[in-house]
C-alpha cells in the first residue's frame, strides 16, 4: 500500500465525531469523556458494569448510555467485505528485524494483541523496548505515529535501554523518552486497574502502542494452587477482554509478553509451554514463541494466528535493539 494512502488511513481512523446522545446529560457525557469513551463505538462495546465503575455514574444511567450508543453504530451482521475494508485501514509497526516483520505479515498489527512467548533471556523485552521507539515514527516510515504505553509488571522497563535504542538510530532520545507512559504494576490488583483505566489514558494522550510486560507474573505469584485457578483465569480473561475491546475501539496495537513453564513429564522436544492456559491463547490474536540462539540471536516463531502460517525467523538484538542478523 502506498505511505500517503496509509496515512489518510490512519488519519481517517483519528476522526472522531462529538459524541451526542439524546437524553443524556451534560455531565454525564463530561465523565465518559474524562473516562476516555469518547466515541459510539467505545460506549457500545463496553460493558455497562464498566462504564459504571470507570465513570462512578449509577448502573442504570450506564446502561442507558450503553445501550443509546449500540443504537447509534451497528454491531449486528455486515458484509465480509466491510470487514476486509477495515482490515485495510490496519497498520503494521516495524519490529527492527525485516525477517521477524516478514512472519507477522509485515509487522505488530493494530487492532489485535500480538504476545511474545519465551523463557528470560529470549527477546521478549527487547522486542517491547524497540517497538517503544519504532512505534513513535510517522506512518511512512513504518511506525503508528503515536505515543506508547507500557504496563511493567517486573520492574524491567529500562529507560537506559530506550535512549540507547533511540541514539543508535538516530532519533532524539529525550523526545522518545517523553512519548513513552510508564506504570508499575505492583500486584495483580493494580495491574487490573491499569488495564481498566487504558481508555483514558489512551484518548488523553494518543496512544497507539500498549505493551504489558509481563501479562501472567502476579497472577502466578498471587494465586497458588488448584483452589485458586478459576479465579485466577476469570481475572485474566476479564483483564485480556478490555485490552482487546481497547485495541479494536482506538485503532492501536497489544503487545503482551508471557512466561513459559516446564512440563516435567515431556521425554523429547521442548518442555517448555506458555503459562496463562487457553484463557491466553484464546484472547491472543497472533502467538509468537521465542527462543535463544546462538550467540546474540534469538529465533522467532508464529505457533497460532488466525492466517499468519507457522513459520520461523531469525533475528538479532544489539545497542539498537532488535536487528536483522546481517547487521
Amino acid at each position: 500500500m502506498d505511505p500517503t494512502e496509509s496515512i489518510k488511513m490512519a488519519e481517517d481512523v483519528e476522526k472522531n465525531d462529538p459524541v451526542e446522545l439524546d437524553g443524556v446529560s451534560s455531565a454525564t457525557m463530561a465523565k465518559l469523556r474524562k473516562a476516555g469513551l469518547s466515541t459510539y463505538e467505545s460506549i457500545a462495546i463496553t460493558p455497562s458494569r464498566e462504564i459504571e465503575e470507570l465513570t462512578g455514574m449509577g448502573a442504570d444511567t450506564a446502561q442507558k448510555v450503553n445501550q443509546l450508543a449500540r443504537e447509534k453504530v451497528d454491531l449486528g451482521f455486515i458484509p465480509a467485505t466491510e470487514v476486509l475494508e477495515k482490515r485495510m485501514r490496519m497498520l503494521k509497526c516495524n519490529t527492527g528485524s525485516p525477517d521477524l516483520n516478514k512472519i507477522l505479515g509485515g509487522g505488530i498489527e493494530t487492532d489485535a494483541i500480538t504476545e511474545l512467548i519465551g523463557e528470560f533471556g529470549s527477546g521478549k523485552t527487547q522486542i517491547c523496548f524497540t517497538l517503544s521507539v519504532l512505534a513513535q515514527q510517522p506512518v511512512d516510515q513504518g511506525g503508528f505515529g503515536g505515543k506508547v504505553c507500557v504496563i511493567d509488571t517486573e520492574g524491567t522497563f529500562l529507560p537506559e535501554r530506550i535512549k540507547q535504542i533511540a541514539e543508535a538510530r538516530g532519533y532524539d532520545a529525550n523526545t522518545i523518552l517523553q512519548n513513552v507512559l510508564v506504570a508499575r504494576a505492583f500486584n495483580s490488583e493494580h495491574q487490573t486497574i491499569l488495564i481498566k483505566n487504558l481508555p483514558q489514558v489512551v484518548q488523553e494522550h494518543k496512544v497507539k502502542l500498549v505493551i504489558v510486560d509481563s501479562m501472567i507474573g502476579h497472577f502466578r505469584g498471587e494465586y497458588i494452587g488448584r483452589g485458586t485457578l478459576s479465579d485466577r483465569q476469570q481475572k485474566i480473561g476479564s483483564c485480556l477482554a478490555a485490552l482487546l475491546r481497547v485495541a479494536e475501539a482506538f485503532s492501536l496495537a497489544v503487545v503482551l509478553t508471557n512466561q513459559v513453564q516446564a512440563k516435567p513429564d515431556t521425554s523429547y522436544g521442548d518442555p517448555n509451554k506458555p503459562t496463562g492456559g487457553h484463557v491466553m491463547a484464546h484472547a491472543c490474536t497472533h502467538r509468537v514463541y521465542l527462543r535463544k540462539g546462538k550467540e546474540n540471536t534469538r529465533i522467532a516463531t508464529i505457533i497460532d494466528s488466525p492466517y499468519l502460517p507457522e513459520d520461523k525467523a531469525r533475528f538479532a538484538v544489539d545497542a539498537a535493539g532488535v536487528v536483522g542478523c546481517e547487521q
